[in-house]
């Protein structure tokens, strides 16, 4: 790949910004139960912002007597989906500039028509997402799709920017970074399936224990259901307690996994010298990550650590991609 154009690189990082704010910002509407709060897709209540004077307020609640208006909540969603349409428009940027630039990127093109395409997924899902009324599956692949969008933006970006050959003898290495780019996605994913069934606090505030038990009464049958019944209101979750437990259970042993393998992968970066930043990197912000995670738990989910649980999450990953890009094998 020839040396990328400046400006290029400044898209990428500021598109890539922008999807890690969509994704924090997304987790504060889920979290603070305004994922319903506008009724109708893509507008809300009818306006491209949100009702705001009596009248149009008034209207609302004739329009959707179902759902009334509530102000505090209405302005998070509709904002979260502005934020979403600025950065489409930054990812059709860069993917026509890269396509503009795409003998000088090479294979690396590729990536941006990625995220680009990924828009029109993410777009479909937010739409099922309020038309749906919050089914599991949907919420879950949202945020997945959200965290799959910043990792290629994040990939583009690092690729447009880190140049420099990789150490000897790091094949291994590379291969646990792989590794725990995978499993970072799937607890990722299973965090996604813990909050979209409201099974955060399934256990209660009990830690490292679950309902003063280390393995209370389970349902997974029912906790992994994934294609369940469309025209429900999913707010609030409808499984019952045993079922909850169980995907907290599955969230915390993935945890544990994920901190095994992640962990390792950081102290063998740490060892080799030219990474030594990137092992700090990984390994601060996994164990920032587990502390929110029990924070999560022993203090009732408060809303600024869950949210925080998110951005860790992301930052988690970008760090790994940045190790990845980092390690990739110098071209022939």
């Amino acid at each position: 790949m020839k040396t990328p154009s400046p400006g290029l690189r400044r898209l990428a990082w500021a598109a890539a910004a922008l999807a890690l704010v969509v994704i924090v910002f997304g987790a504060f509407v889920r979290l603070s139960n305004a994922g319903l709060s506008c009724p109708d897709w893509p507008t809300c209540y009818g306006k491209l912002t949100w009702p705001q004077h009596a009248h149009e307020i008034a209207h609302a609640d004739a329009m959707f007597p179902q759902r009334p208006f509530e102000a505090d909540k209405a302005w998070r969603e509709q904002a979260h989906r502005i934020l979403v349409g600025v950065l489409s428009l930054l990812t059709f940027a860069l993917a026509a500039w890269a396509w503009i630039r795409r003998r000088e990127l090479g294979r690396l093109v590729l990536v941006p028509y990625a995220a680009a395409g990924f828009i029109f997924f993410q777009a479909a899902l937010g739409m099922w997402t309020v038309t749906w009324k919050l089914l599991p599956l949907v919420v879950t692949a949202h945020l997945v799709g959200g965290m799959a969008m910043f990792a290629l933006l994040a990939w583009t970006a690092l690729r447009l920017t880190l140049h420099e050959s990789p150490p000897a003898h790091s094949a291994k290495l590379r291969r646990m970074t792989i590794a725990s780019i995978v499993l970072v996605a799937i607890q990722i994913a299973l965090g996604g399936w813990t909050s979209s069934n409201y099974a955060a606090l399934a256990c209660g505030t009990d830690f490292p224990t679950c309902l003063g038990r280390w393995w209370p009464p389970t349902d997974f049958h029912q906790a992994f259901i994934f294609l369940r019944h469309i025209g429900v209101d999913y707010e609030g979750g409808v499984l019952d307690g045993p079922a909850r437990t169980a995907i907290q259970l599955v969230h915390r042993i993935g945890a544990l996994v994920v901190f095994g393998h992640v962990f390792a992968t950081a102290i063998r970066t740490f060892r080799t010298p030219p990474l030594r930043n990137y092992g700090i990197a990984v390994g601060g912000l996994l164990i920032v990550q587990v502390c929110l995670g029990i924070s999560n738990v022993v203090f009732g989910l408060p809303l600024p650590v869950a949210a925080a649980h998110n951005l860790g999450a992301a930052l988690l990953l970008f760090s790994l991609l940045a190790l990845a890009v980092r390690l990739r094998p110098a071209p022939r």
